[in-house]
């Protein structure tokens, strides 16, 4: 089975999206993480879920006193003053990483590139390398033949 047989189709976050729009992609499509592409479909980054959080939060995460200054009716709704900036605004780019496999990379070749990366999701590229489709964790254990237990 090659990655191109695994991939599928799966909403695509762009760099300039707001980071409402990632988080809400994420959340309506039950998704572990991100891809997030650039104008021409090519992926920059894949983010897990917690680094998409982690995009909400970058604001106080830096000064543990800041969050616990927030009163406690604010800090319920501290979605929305982030919500409008864009990923690219608020991504880390030594937290990000790339992780792409071509499109005939082998199941041990996506295993290996998410065992790697410490990634749940990888994007599958063709030669141009713009995106075809994504890999979950989930995806690839359950297409997989794993042994009884």
């Amino acid at each position: 089975m090659r990655a191109r047989d695994l991939a599928v189709k799966l909403p695509l976050v762009r760099l300039d999206d707001p980071v409402a729009r990632a988080v809400r992609v994420m959340a309506d499509e039950g998704l572990p993480g991100l891809v997030i592409v650039d104008h021409r479909d090519i992926p920059q980054f894949v983010l897990r879920g917690t680094q998409v959080l982690r995009l909400l939060v970058s604001q106080y995460s830096d000064d543990p006193a800041l969050a616990r200054a927030v009163d406690e009716a604010s800090a319920d709704l501290f979605w929305s003053e982030v919500g409008a900036r864009s990923i690219d605004d608020c991504l880390a780019p030594e937290e990000a990483r790339r992780a792409t496999v071509p499109r005939d990379a082998t199941v041990l070749e996506v295993a290996i590139t998410m065992s790697r990366l410490r990634t749940p999701i990888v994007a599958v590229v063709n030669d141009e390398g713009q995106i075809r489709g994504c890999i979950t964790l989930n995806r690839l254990l359950t297409s997989t033949e794993l042994p009884e237990a």
